[in-house]
């Protein structure tokens, strides 16, 4: 297994799928599983049903993790960073 190499906190670019191009914060990251959450980024909805008899039923978004491998770190300039750019911990 390979190390993730994306933390919390950091801005990422993402580089495939439906929001290619985006820009986002990492909320939350997976390492055993390779994921990460990124703010903005694959926004799902949920749709609740009602708690109480004269409440309404809601519709929640929420973001749903990505694999890691879809996204790069970004610099403070907003320029991409390639692998070997990265900073060290």
């Amino acid at each position: 297994m390979s190390k993730l190499l994306i933390k919390k906190g950091d801005t990422v670019v993402v580089l495939s799928g439906k929001d290619k191009g985006k820009t986002g914060k990492v909320t939350q990251a997976f390492p055993a599983l390779n994921r990460v959450v990124v703010e903005g980024i694959n926004v799902c909805k949920r749709h609740l049903r009602t708690r109480r008899s004269g409440d309404k039923g809601q519709v929640v978004e929420f973001f749903m993790p990505i694999h890691a491998s879809k996204v790069a770190l970004m610099d403070a300039a907003g320029k991409r960073l390639r692998h070997d750019d990265r900073p060290q911990a």
